[in-house]
């Protein structure tokens, strides 16, 4: 049974920092493409930036320049670095990965979520 484990999220002050992670535990054949969205009370859940096994990444437009997302493919873990961070980043950020299971076809994998808060 595969499953992703988050971490680093908090309360920060705008303008803080802070390093989101993301490692799948359990066994499987590959694993592609990793990301991270959020959900903000009361609105729906938005990508906020991807990166495929190549290492090609994609961001929000709201977070271009502030955001970095990297992974280390020896330890299957992706990270989200958030640098300059504003009020309106406060939200639950869950880990997704898509991954082929042995003996089985490429799904999507997801998070429990880790709650970033910012405020002064």
């Amino acid at each position: 049974q595969v499953q992703l484990a988050e971490s680093g999220g908090g309360l920060v002050q705008p303008g803080g920092s802070l390093r989101l992670t993301c490692e799948p535990s359990g066994s499987f054949f590959r694993l592609n493409t990793m990301g991270w969205y959020r959900q903000a009370p009361g609105k729906q859940r938005e990508l906020v930036a991807t990166i495929t096994s190549g290492e090609s990444t994609n961001y929000a437009d709201s977070v271009k320049g502030r955001f970095t997302i990297s992974r280390d493919n020896a330890k299957n873990t992706v990270y989200l670095q958030m640098d300059n961070l504003k009020p309106e980043d406060t939200a639950v950020y869950y880990c997704n990965a898509y991954i082929k299971p042995y003996g089985m076809g490429y799904r999507d994998y997801w998070g429990q979520g880790t709650q970033v808060t910012v405020s002064s």
